[in-house]
């Protein structure tokens, strides 16, 4: 079966949209999804920026959140942009990699995703993240442990390593045979891709 990696970080507006309908796309094109989250802010770092560059270019990101309302709007998505922006998305990421090893991992990476662009709550938060995993009917106490332990942590330094050596330089991306497809408006091409290997 054809595959997809889906590269994603939870700071990212666009991600949002891509994780909210990358499902059942990959369903229907016959491609089987590895979902990898990742953290952004080591290659923004490296290239040189301490934020998201939707704050380093207010033009822009006002463009995004209109954008983002109206593709949600499309969608049937709600969208509302958290005061923290972007927030911090490591222990999230962390709790990914965590559900992802035990099977629910779509789940929670989507719960996630709502609790932050769509009801606008701070994911950097811990006790955020502890509600979250709770209303999927998890041990959040556990989940947030196994978050801190030492393979949790190196997993997903070990994910945002490999995001940079592929040449990520943002989120949403897409990986399907050696080849990098870069935003949302790019998932139908990456799952044809994929599909056509």
């Amino acid at each position: 079966m054809p595959a997809l990696d889906f590269f994603y970080d939870f700071a990212s507006t666009y991600s949002y949209i891509a994780a909210m309908r990358i499902a059942p796309l990959a369903e229907r094109a016959g491609v089987a999804l590895r979902w990898r989250p990742f953290l952004l802010g080591p290659i923004f770092k490296a290239q040189g920026w301490d934020t998201s560059p939707f704050n380093l270019y207010p033009a822009k990101g006002r463009y995004m959140v209109r954008d983002c309302e109206r593709q949600c709007a499309d969608l049937g998505l709600a969208f509302r942009l958290p005061e923290a922006f972007p927030a911090s998305s490591l222990l999230a990421s962390r709790v990914a990699l965590v559900a992802l090893e035990e099977g629910w991992g779509e789940d929670v990476s989507r719960a996630v995703y709502r609790a932050e662009f769509a009801e606008g709550r701070n994911i950097g938060d811990p006790e955020v993240i502890a509600d979250v995993v709770r209303a999927l009917g998890h041990d959040a106490k556990a989940a947030l442990a196994r978050a801190q332990s030492d393979g949790i942590k190196a997993k997903l330094r070990a994910e945002t390593e490999e995001a940079q050596r592929l040449g990520i330089f943002g989120a949403p991306s897409f990986v399907a045979a050696g080849e990098l497809f870069w935003g949302n408006d790019r998932l139908e091409q990456a799952l044809d891709f994929a599909k056509r290997g």
